[in-house]
């Protein structure tokens, strides 16, 4: 007789057995980094060998937040990657409406093609910051801005490697973890064992769900390779580095190893980020990305505009 008070993380043992039964096969995801600077953010182009079928995870829009300019370089050099290889791109992927960079989701999508797509739980946060910015009714706040809105445990494929999405928040509400054959996107729920974790102090983040999240993410296989959105070089290292293992997490994430408790982790993040400044781009980013990446449309002089809400954050 099975013990009622013992619960199994279904999507999280299929995440286990994907990676697993991806290791033992010759064709293995490739994954391309592209690392914006200014940002400190890691993009990826990732592809199955044998399909040529493609996505590209967490894109970067520049934005000059000083003159109110946009281009597209970063994005360029994404899009010339995926043309050079003869790539097809399926799938845009955000792991979460990101507070420090505009995504290039859209721009991206319009020359290339493919499904946009992020976590069912942007709903929230287009409730919560629609309030911030004081949208109106004409800001739908249903996710309907996205071609895909993900649940916890649905399944997707690059070409013939299954993938599978797991509900990881705590950053904020809506972080999402692609698990892609035998490799991980973690989004901002990790940072280089060096380097610790993310903050959980923005409206909607939660110290408790983030801890739980990153155990969550630290039970599959030590070997599995993680790939983070995020690197600001640790003191003492002098390069970037944006990809580890869950092993290599376990045993020296700074914040997260073997060993740390839930109460001793929130204790440590909410005193941290009590220290910290807001993003420089939190404002901006939020609400462009909260409706896919999409800019305000063009008022009637034909310029578009950004709030900024006063004394809110």
């Amino acid at each position: 007789m099975s013990d009622p008070t013992v619960t199994t993380d279904l999507p999280l043992e299929k995440a286990a057995a994907q990676i697993r039964a991806a290791r033992a096969t010759d064709n293995r995801l490739a994954v391309e980094a592209f690392f914006d600077e200014p940002t400190n953010t890691a993009s990826y182009v990732i592809h199955d060998p044998a399909t040529g079928r493609a996505a590209v995870v967490d894109s970067v829009l520049d934005f000059d937040a000083a003159s109110g300019r946009t281009s597209t370089a970063s994005a360029d050099a994404i899009i010339a990657f995926v043309k050079a290889r003869g790539l097809t791109v399926d799938w845009l992927l955000e792991s979460h409406a990101h507070a420090d960079h505009l995504s290039a989701a859209p721009y991206i999508q319009q020359e290339l093609g493919g499904k946009l797509a992020i976590g069912r739980e942007i709903i929230t946060v287009q409730n919560v910051f629609g309030k911030i910015f004081n949208f109106g009714t004409e800001f739908a706040r249903d996710g309907s801005e996205f071609d895909r809105l993900f649940e916890d445990g649905d399944t997707f494929a690059v070409g013939s490697i299954p993938a599978t999405v797991l509900h990881v928040p705590g950053h904020t509400p809506a972080d999402m973890a692609y698990v892609i054959g035998d490799v991980v996107f973690t989004g901002d729920t990790l940072f280089m064992p060096d380097f610790g974790t993310a903050r959980a102090d923005f409206p909607g983040g939660d110290a408790h769900q983030l801890f739980r999240s990153i155990r969550r993410l630290l039970t599959l296989p030590d070997e599995t390779r993680l790939f983070l959105c995020h690197d600001y070089k640790a003191p003492g290292r002098d390069t970037y580095a944006w990809e580890t293992t869950v092993g290599a997490e376990r045993a020296g994430n700074i914040h997260a190893r073997d060993g740390v408790d839930e109460a001793a982790f929130v204790d440590m993040r909410t005193r941290r980020d009590a220290t910290l400044a807001m993003p420089k781009l939190i404002l901006p980013s939020v609400q462009v990305n909260m409706r896919a990446g999409h800019l305000p449309e063009p008022e009637e002089n034909g310029r578009r505009y950004l709030k900024l809400p006063l004394d809110t954050l």
